[in-house]
């Protein structure tokens, strides 16, 4: 399957990596607070609409004109292996493409104790239902074609990242364990990252030097293999964790967390487009300490970066690695607390505000991102339902897709409108308030995939992305 990854990665190079695009991307003008960004009505795509999908018939989403959807893998669901679909969906990516059929991994972020999903030889903790599901679609006859379970045993799989050697790996945003502060209680610690190949064997064994906190999301430097974390935490730090062994992540490494010099707190009074250089980065002594007895919240590996210098954000999510450069976004920073998007020049060793959301209702907050093959990110909300005093008097905003172009401009490219008033699978209910997740683009660029996370179903997304920057 490694052969197959390399393949994928030569043609993803081929469409994403042009040069016009590159330099593009470096250029992001950066929009100031306070100043009105484009709105849906001015996006390249134009104004969106309630859209049918070509599954269930149902209006599910709101995109623009032009564009179709199909979803697959609905919670309860039966899949190809003859388990059911778990729910809760999450972070997702391509992970292999053999000649257009590709393979996804799809996080489910599910806690409490409950059965594992999966084999037994592919589960970590019996009594733990968060996992992976594999995921294969066939791109050239825009279809899903199967299902299985690939790791279980986990508990609130968020997001992860795709590797550069064809696995997924997963994160568990929780601490809970055998200690008296979690709950419930756990007879195996967790808080981990595992990883899981396309053929949908997912290895149970934790990577232990990667760090036991609140992950969310991973993004890899294929140059190096070095893993950079983020964390979901009103305190968090950005992590970079150096394997001892290139693309062999169980052989271990050292876990390292980011240190702005003279700038303890990035979380607010940032002005947008500010560079920070000079980048260090302080070691995490032990990377399994869950607690501190400085602090009983559950940031021993946070805490020991502080207290080398290490800086602080306000909750770490998405992270995509492009061009050189890890852009990664902070749900609730900013001065509104309504997002911020950051990227970590590697070869320059700078850090840069690319964007800094000025009010919820141009963006609120950010999580899951991608770059496109045409040099915009794609951006989730996971913001619940909006209620905002607007010039035109009060307006609600459910959950939406952000894209945010080079030219720094950010419009609004979808929004959930899953509403089912009659059955569809045994589901119903209105679950516009929920969050959109796992947003990524397949190898050529022609696309969109991600989830609604409630009620739980996968989205292939199409059209003419290249009027837009998607």
């Amino acid at each position: 399957m490694k052969s197959n990854r390399r393949n994928f990665l030569a043609s993803a190079a081929a469409s994403i990596s042009s040069a016009s695009i590159a330099a593009t991307l470096g250029k992001f003008n950066h929009v100031q607070a306070g100043q009105v960004s484009k709105s849906d009505q001015a996006s390249p795509y134009g104004p969106i609409k309630p859209t049918r999908d070509l599954t269930t018939g149902l209006p599910l989403l709101k995109l623009p004109a032009g564009f179709s959807y199909m979803t697959y893998g609905w919670t309860g669901q039966v899949m190809s292996d003859g388990r059911k679909t778990p729910g809760a969906h999450d972070g997702t990516g391509v992970i292999a493409d053999n000649n257009g059929i590709l393979t996804l991994c799809r996080n489910h972020e599910l806690g409490g104790v409950k059965e594992s999903f999966a084999e037994a030889q592919n589960t970590y903790d019996p009594k733990a239902p968060g996992g992976t599901t594999n995921l294969t679609f066939d791109s050239g006859a825009g279809k899903f074609t199967g299902s299985q379970a690939s790791l279980s045993g986990t508990i609130r799989n968020c997001a992860g990242g795709v590797t550069p050697w064809g696995t997924w790996l997963t994160c568990e945003e929780t601490l809970n364990g055998p200690e008296g502060t979690s709950d419930p209680v756990f007879p195996k610690t967790h808080g981990w990252i595992y990883e899981v190949p396309a053929d949908g064997k997912g290895n149970p064994e934790p990577l232990k030097d990667m760090g036991r906190f609140v992950h969310e999301a991973i993004a890899v430097d294929p140059n190096t293999s070095m893993v950079y974390e983020t964390e979901d935490r009103g305190t968090s730090g950005l992590y970079r964790f150096t394997p001892n062994t290139k693309e062999k992540l169980h052989d271990g490494g050292t876990l390292e967390m980011l240190k702005v010099p003279n700038n303890p707190d990035l979380s607010k009074g940032v002005k947008p487009g500010a560079v920070f250089g000079d980048l260090e980065w302080v070691k995490i002594d032990d990377p399994e300490l869950p607690h501190t007895s400085m602090t009983d919240n559950s940031l021993g590996v946070y805490m020991q970066g502080r207290q080398k210098g290490g800086t602080n954000f306000n909750r770490l999510e998405g992270i995509w690695y492009y061009g050189g450069s890890m852009f990664f976004d902070s749900t609730s920073g900013g001065d509104a607390k309504a997002g911020q998007i950051w990227e970590l020049n590697i070869a320059d060793n700078t850090l840069r505000l690319v964007f800094e959301s000025p009010s919820k209702q141009v963006l609120n907050m950010p999580d899951n991102m991608a770059v496109s093959s045409r040099g915009g990110i794609i951006i989730c909300e996971d913001c619940g339902i909006t209620t905002l005093q607007t010039p035109e008097g009060i307006k609600r905003y459910y959950p939406r897709l952000h894209a945010l172009s080079p030219e720094g401009e950010v419009h609004i490219f979808a929004e959930n409108n899953s509403k089912i008033d009659k059955p569809y699978s045994g589901i119903s209910g209105d679950y516009r308030g929920s969050e959109w997740t796992g947003a990524n683009f397949s190898p050529d660029g022609k696309w969109l995939f991600a989830n609604i996370q409630s009620p739980g179903f996968t989205v292939a997304i199409t059209g003419p992305w290249e009027k837009g920057c998607l």
